[in-house]
């Protein structure tokens, strides 16, 4: 990979000209009004280039070059008038970048134990190719610098490099499979080939010696083999073919042993030699197979090799063979290396690793001088630089010299920030735990925790001095933050469930643990003597359901820590900690904060209001505000969707420099039946406008936590299987980005059906007037008071005559909503609403999606019985019995008015007898009859599939 081109890139230029840009905004004003012109005239210059640049591409590698653009938008950003011209010139452009500078990737942990690592190593620096989740990572080691290829929403699960390094090939098997070839110099994707191989996903593929062709290997069922050309802009393979069942996944292959009377044991790798004339093949019981000569060529027929000698090398397994120059080189389970010549003589050996089985060897095109070896000419062999990657670990050789780096290969479920320092610490299932400078890209420290491995979860307390470890065994660890050392007496034991949750109270004083038995347990620092001590100071099986999250507050009044948890079961629970001790954890209460929704985590709110919020977030797309002490619901907002509900929010710290006033919320969704995982940020405070919250693609398999640096600028993202966390860097100047959505009531008329000339915002506007007028007595003729507000009494009707039906504790909630509004501020109740407010009110609290099917036939499949036909149905007099029993209580006379309405057989108001009830319901409702003639829904309606996000 040579550093000096001989033509410049558009990526150095556009680096070049932002690097003088950020000088010039620093300089005095003395600068004269002809410079400024001039770099304007530069930059609109360079954004002709760009403009040609995509003119001269295809439209499928558009979205890619764009996403190269993007990845440079911190730096274009800050030359003012290159950032004008961008806009006027391309303002989709524009919009991207100012939505993905919002957050950046930054750097990448990890990396996958399933794919090799490449080397791009030249005479300067020490550069490597790896794969972390779905972007593929260039690391130079001599700069300590990342360069991210980004454009994959699936995992990459193939890699390959042309002969002389200058293009890399990157491909997934998602269900938008893509295959990208990078420009290797600059890290721009030069084509991208969407679908190619749609039935799988790609499984294996090679690049031609000289780089003009691409083969890749489906993953389908019937496996098929394409070439590509992949220089010219066919969409179309230049041939193809399908492999017959009958050889079996092109994954693995084994020699019969009758062939040679001996343990041959199954095949690993394989290599061409001598211009592919002859064919050498690794097995795992230390043998080379050779195969024999091809002889001829027979069109569209598989050329089949057979057998015809075996060298038992060594008896070790040998995992990795390849070719570099005349050279044979092998890899074995004991992390030996060895090099052969054309004979299979051993000609040298790297043996002092002596670490893991080898994964992959990689050599570079570029081999140092022998004066810098300090050899002589006669006696020294080609010294070319390569690197080794074992299980855990990869090995640089340069020059002979060792740079050894190790990375989590294992799943990484856990990941915290601590509070005062740019430090990092991740946790993985192998038992460790390493800490990083992320400012600095340095690893700090790390240390393997034994006999406890699988790490679930990490967290720092508010000071800084302890790190709490949580393991999937149960076990709980209190480490010193520093050095990651601890005494044997701060390991507790007292579950056999995994831990999940770890919180620390503000004073660092206790420590609560919850587990996957739906328990908290929890810790107090003790003084024992001159040393702190922790003790168990009690556990409370206290949820029925998994608790989806933990939290440690500080009580208003007596400013004493106050513990919550928060379940499945929908209920949260606060503890007795003043009256706790060894003989159990106690509860101080309970509150059923949801009817329906799931919630899924909760924070704190900070302090914008003169109330203190506890806010949660559902699984149906809402987030609520529940008054700290009371715990009444005081707020409902429509929450981010973007396909899947919200996970986990961290409240970002203030900015120190920046309005006190304006603060913002990171948060993560993850939904396993879309595979959508994302990472966002939300503009506080909550309002329910849609266009103040951004998330994009995090993790492509997974996301299991988020961690948030002290100063706000950094969000980690741990994406569990994908063995990877992402650093992602934070602008949190996005009012101006949430300002291109509109202003005032323009994004909540939006998420109206037709927006505010359409027929919903038109019906509510007619109700809303009905509404005054009733209140003024329709046939008076009295002159009319016009006012733009009505009762609040009246929003049930209003609600339910646009069709939407809240059950009486939503509607108690949005009552709330409104009538303590303005209490903390004036000590009045507000007991009357315009239409702006209503309107709010309505899109906040209405459901994201409508009712699906799938929910109707849970709801059959619960209360009801299967009959002979299996379809399930429910007894008329129980689920009569249900409903004036159950949930929220109908009377009699509710259900004669609610059934002769929705049937149609009488008035309003009928009476409720036995017959009357026969008349109307069937003995037996199955959920056709109930959804068809009950409640009127059409067939068509009934097929709708069950929607994951919402059609507002």
């Amino acid at each position: 990979m040579s550093t000096t081109n001989a033509t410049s890139t558009a990526s150095d230029r556009i680096d070049a000209e932002t690097e003088d840009a950020g000088e010039q905004i620093n300089t005095e004003d003395d600068q004269t009004e002809k410079e400024v012109l001039d770099d304007d005239e530069e930059g609109r210059s360079e954004l002709y280039s760009v403009q040609e640049d995509m003119a001269a591409r295809n439209n499928n590698d558009l979205v890619n070059l764009q996403l190269f653009y993007c990845q440079k938008a911190k730096k274009l950003l800050m030359l003012y008038p290159l950032y004008l011209s961008l806009f006027v010139f391309f303002p989709h452009l524009y919009l991207n970048l100012c939505f993905l500078y919002l957050q950046v990737l930054d750097w990448a942990y990890g990396m996958n134990p399933t794919l090799p690592v490449l080397s791009l190593q030249d005479e300067d620096r020490l550069v490597i190719l790896y794969i972390c989740a779905h972007v593929a990572v260039m690391y130079d080691h001599t700069s300590n610098a990342q360069h991210l290829l980004q454009g994959h929403c699936s995992p990459i699960t193939c890699l390959c490099a042309s002969e002389d390094r200058r293009w890399l090939v990157t491909a997934d098997m998602g269900q938008e499979s893509l295959v990208i070839i990078w420009d290797a110099y600059t890290g721009i994707p030069v084509r991208t080939l969407f679908d190619c191989h749609p039935e799988g996903g790609v499984s294996a593929m090679a690049l031609s010696k000289d780089s003009k062709y691409l083969v890749t290997v489906g993953d389908g069922a019937v496996q098929r083999v394409c070439i590509w050309n992949w220089t010219d802009e066919s969409e179309t393979p230049e041939c193809q073919v399908d492999l017959s069942p009958k050889y079996g996944c092109q994954v693995g292959a084994e020699v019969c042993t009758d062939t040679f009377n001996m343990v041959l044991g199954s095949l690993s790798q394989s290599i061409f030699y001598y211009d592919g004339v002859l064919a050498f093949t690794a097995t795992s019981a230390g043998n080379i197979v050779l195969w024999d000569k091809q002889t001829q060529f027979v069109s569209r027929q598989p050329v089949v090799r057979k057998a015809v000698k075996l060298v038992p090398l060594q008896e070790e397994a040998i995992t990795v063979l390849t070719l570099i120059d005349s050279f044979i080189v092998t890899g074995d389970v004991n992390g030996h290396i060895k090099f052969y010549d054309g004979n299979l003589k051993l000609i040298n050996v790297y043996n002092e690793f002596s670490l893991d089985p080898i994964k992959s060897i990689s050599f570079s095109k570029e081999k140092p001088s022998i004066s810098d070896l300090g050899y002589s000419k006669d006696c020294t062999l080609d010294a070319k630089p390569f690197v080794i990657r074992w299980g855990t670990y990869i090995i640089i050789i340069y020059n002979h010299k060792c740079t050894l780096l190790k990375e989590h290969v294992e799943p990484l479920e856990a990941v915290a920030c601590h509070p005062k320092q740019p430090l990092v610490a991740m946790g993985s299932h192998s038992g460790t735990i390493k800490v990083w400078d992320y400012e600095h890209k340095e690893a700090v420290c790390s240390r393997v925790f034994l006999p406890h491995k699988q790490i679930q979860c990490i967290t720092y307390d508010p000071q800084g001095f302890y790190l709490a470890v949580g393991f999937a065994s149960g076990a709980l660890q209190i480490v010193d933050a520093c050095t990651l050392q601890s005494d044997d007496k701060e390991c507790f034991h007292y579950s056999q469930d995994s831990i999940t949750h770890l919180t620390f109270s503000q004073d660092s004083r206790y420590l609560a643990a919850a587990d996957t038995g739906k328990a908290v347990t929890l810790l107090r620092q003790c003084k024992e003597g001159t040393q702190e001590v922790w003790k168990y100071q009690g556990r409370h099986h206290s949820h029925y359901k998994p608790i989806q999250d933990l939290l440690f507050g500080v009580d208003l009044d007596s400013s004493q820590p106050r513990l919550l948890s928060l379940g499945m079961d929908r209920w949260l629970v606060e503890y007795d900690l003043q009256n706790s001790g060894e003989d159990g954890l106690l509860i101080l209460s309970s509150e059923r904060i949801e009817q329906s929704a799931v919630p899924t985590c909760m924070v704190w709110y900070p302090p914008l209001t003169p109330e203190h919020f506890l806010l949660t977030a559902s699984n149906l797309y809402k987030m609520k505000l529940f008054n700290a002490t009371s715990k009444m619901c005081r707020k409902t907002v429509f929450g981010p969707s973007y396909g899947s509900p919200v996970k986990k929010m961290a409240i970002l710290p203030a900015s120190k420099d920046g309005d006190p006033n304006s603060r913002y919320m990171a948060y993560i969704t993850q939904d396993k039946v879309l595979s959508v995982f994302k990472v966002g940020i939300q503009i506080l405070p909550l309002d329910g406008n849609p266009h103040k919250s951004f998330a994009m693609i995090c993790h492509s398999t997974g996301v299991s936590t988020l961690a948030c640096s002290y100063d706000g600028r950094y969000a980690f993202t741990a994406g569990g299987q994908d063995c990877t966390v992402f650093s992602w860097e934070l602008n949190l100047s996005l009012e101006a980005s949430a300002a291109l959505g509109g202003k005032d009531m323009l994004p909540f008329y939006n998420l109206l059906e037709g927006g505010r000339d359409g027929p919903l915002f038109r019906e509510m506007e007619e109700y809303f007037y009905y509404c005054q007028l009733q209140n003024q007595d329709l046939d008076t003729m009295e002159t009319r008071l016009v006012s733009t507000r009505i009762p609040l009494a009246d929003v049930p009707f209003l609600m339910r005559a646009l069709g939407f039906y809240p059950t009486e504790q939503e509607l108690e909630d949005m009552q709330n909503e409104v009538k303590f509004s303005r209490y903390a501020e004036t000590r009045n109740y507000v007991t009357d609403i315009d239409l702006e407010e209503f309107i709010k009110l309505y899109v906040n609290h209405r459901p994201a999606s409508g009712i699906a099917r799938q929910e109707l036939c849970n709801a059959f499949q619960v209360l009801g019985k299967p009959d002979e036909r299996g379809i399930y149905t429910i007894d008329r007099d129980e689920l009569l019995e249900l409903l004036q029993a159950r949930g929220e209580h109908m009377t009699e006379d509710d259900l004669a008015e609610c059934f002769t309405t929705l049937v149609g057989i009488s008035g309003v108001g009928a009476s409720c007898t036995e017959s009357v009830f026969e008349s109307m319901l069937p003995p037996e409702i199955s959920m056709e009859t109930f959804a068809t003639d009950i409640l009127g829904f059409s067939a068509a309606t009934q097929e709708l599939p069950q929607e994951h996000g919402h059609d507002l």
